[in-house]
């Protein structure tokens, strides 16, 4: 028994001592002073990179209740995803139509498919090529947040612009 504890110490021990980071250290041998080298600071997502897009521009907004009407907010978030776009002209993007969970099956996919389209017009207006817009509907079959509540059906309620 105590040849047991004594194993699964000295197991323990050896874990602990393989998952830690060695440092990573460099010497000048050329005379001089000793210097150490670190790893660069993260700096953020890379611009033009979906990263960038999602955590500097945003890429969904929200619709109200049986609607496809784009509001304030959603033009806000719109203008800076054409102003992105036409920044990187070399990125594609699909536009996701969501629905929350009332309603037919049929009608969640017909109304994602219009809320797609009015993101998709949107950004065209302000000057997006259209061939670079691809515009897909999963109606009520993709819900961000799960629930039978005012607050869940509102998160998915969505147009979701996503770097292909």
């Amino acid at each position: 028994m105590r040849t047991q504890i004594i194993s699964l110490f000295a197991a323990a021990l050896l874990v602990t001592a393989c998952s830690s980071k060695p440092t990573e250290t460099a010497t000048n041998t050329g005379g001089g002073t000793a210097t150490t080298a670190t790893a660069p600071a993260k700096t953020g997502p890379v611009p033009g990179s979906a990263e960038d897009f999602v955590v500097n521009v945003g890429d969904r907004v929200f619709f109200g209740f049986d609607r496809f009407d784009l509001t304030p907010e959603a033009t806000a978030t719109l203008d800076r995803q054409a102003a992105w776009l036409k920044q990187y002209p070399q990125v594609t993007v699909s536009v996701e139509g969501h629905a929350d969970e009332r309603g037919t099956r049929e009608y969640n996919l017909a109304l994602g498919e219009r809320r797609a389209n009015a993101v998709k017009n949107y950004l065209t207006a302000l000057g997006v090529e259209g061939a670079r817009v691809e515009v897909i509907s999963y109606g009520k079959e993709k819900p961000a947040v799960l629930g039978s509540n005012e607050a869940a059906w509102a998160q998915n309620r969505r147009g979701v612009t996503v770097i292909k």
